[in-house]
């Protein structure tokens, strides 16, 4: 711990106590108390809000949902098997050539540094508008067309509404314990200090690029497996357990690493994740009100305990994380596998834009400019083409392909064929 990044107001983190904190408020207190548009608030502005404020916030928020038709119907080419998160970070990064008076590429780099109006503005429109680029992908991946928004629901209301309705009647709203159960997964999943996205966010922003533009690059950090998919690789590893009698097989295997443990552990935490416990309870509402029982729950409460009591797993203190109930709840939700790491970035767009909001104010903002460790070739002179040894075969980049691009048909591959 010799070199930090940065210095930061907005989240902590005690790994050896199992402590997160926003702005000071415990997590445990504001996932009980609060809710994730007053979270998102805290996150961003420092304090929580008054009630004339919150009202304020969240009618900012949910008149801001509404997606141009240039950008739905933008939205509409993706193709139906796409992945939900290219989709989400493809829309996000279009926006930016939505909202020219956002982009201080055209409007001069001091833009939000000497216009807090316009920086607000876009918060707003971000956070409103995240919950219906979310439900679109859900809508494309299914082949449904789009719903419009509903100003009147809560934030998440809204997102399951945009997500689910079909031809019921225009009272049709989603169960409001299952609404509340996603805002309080979002309240879990706002911030996280310095993880991989947020330092994406960070490092784009300092360019002064828009924030759209940030948000784009934050997601994609998000979409790789390392960071956003750990909960769908928990799903995929209770499944290949399989059953309760086949636990005890799967911890030996970890142990001899012939088995790859997902949602155990992590970076920070070396204690219990406090995230887990609540999640855990929500777990527990959502399987209740659902009305049928997950059948993985089984196994994941018996690997949990095996884990637990187990003296391996407890001198590497290897505990259950955030992820190790999350999918379990977005599964027992009806969500998809594939569209897990969404319902991860819809809520973490506060923790970036609050991230990002802060770099910009700080007043002291620099471009990321990281130093590398050079160790590659000492100065050679250049070599002509026909004096140059032999390193191998010619790089073919059609060698190995399981299958032809469509573009490569037989008929080219032909010997006659000419490349």
């Amino acid at each position: 711990m010799n070199t930090a990044a940065l210095s930061s107001k907005i989240t902590y983190i005690d790994g050896e106590k199992g402590t997160l904190m926003h702005r000071g408020y415990p997590i445990e207190q504001l996932a009980e108390k609060s809710n994730f548009l007053e979270v998102a608030y805290l996150l961003i502005y420092g304090e929580l809000p008054n009630r004339p404020q919150s009202e304020r916030w969240q009618w900012e928020i949910m008149h801001h949902t509404f997606l141009s038709d240039d950008l739905s119907r933008m939205m509409q080419a993706h193709r139906y098997d796409a992945h939900p998160m290219a989709i989400f970070a493809s829309t996000f990064s279009a926006m930016s050539a939505f909202s020219p008076e956002a982009n201080p590429a055209l409007q001069g780099q001091n833009l939000y540094i000497n216009d807090k109006a316009a920086m607000n503005k876009q918060i707003v429109r971000i956070l409103g508008k995240a919950t219906t680029v979310a439900a679109n992908a859900m809508r494309i991946r299914i082949n449904r067309p789009f719903v419009l928004p509903r100003s009147d629901l809560s934030y998440t209301e809204n997102m399951l509404f945009m997500m689910d309705h079909m031809n019921e009647p225009s009272s049709y709203v989603p169960d409001p314990r299952l609404a509340k159960a996603l805002d309080v997964l979002f309240v879990l999943h706002a911030d996280h200090e310095m993880n991989c996205s947020t330092a994406a966010m960070t490092h784009v922003g300092s360019s002064l690029v828009d924030p759209y533009s940030a948000i784009a690059a934050a997601a994609c950090a998000l979409y790789g497996p390392l960071h956003g998919g750990a909960n769908e690789a928990v799903i995929r590893m209770l499944q290949g357990i399989g059953s309760v009698d086949k636990v005890p097989a799967f911890i030996e295997g970890v142990k001899n690493r012939k088995q790859l443990l997902f949602g155990f552990g992590h970076r920070i935490y070396k204690n219990t994740d406090p995230r887990s416990k609540i999640i855990r309870e929500v777990a527990d509402t959502v399987f209740e009100i659902i009305g049928a029982k997950e059948p993985l729950i089984e196994v994941a409460i018996a690997l949990k305990d095996a884990a637990l009591n187990d003296p391996w797993f407890q001198e590497k203190k290897l505990y259950p994380n955030v992820d190790y109930w999350s999918g379990l709840v977005y599964k027992a939700l009806g969500f998809p596998l594939d569209f897990f790491p969404v319902l991860f970035a819809v809520p973490r767009v506060a923790g970036w834009i609050a991230h990002w909001k802060q770099q910009i104010d700080s007043g002291t903002n620099k471009i990321a400019r990281p130093r590398q460790l050079y160790i590659g070739e000492k100065r050679r002179d250049y070599v002509p083409l026909d004096q140059r040894e032999d390193t191998g075969e010619p790089k073919d980049s059609r060698v190995g392909l399981k299958e032809l691009p469509h573009y490569m048909s037989k008929r080219k591959l032909l010997p006659s064929a000419k490349l």
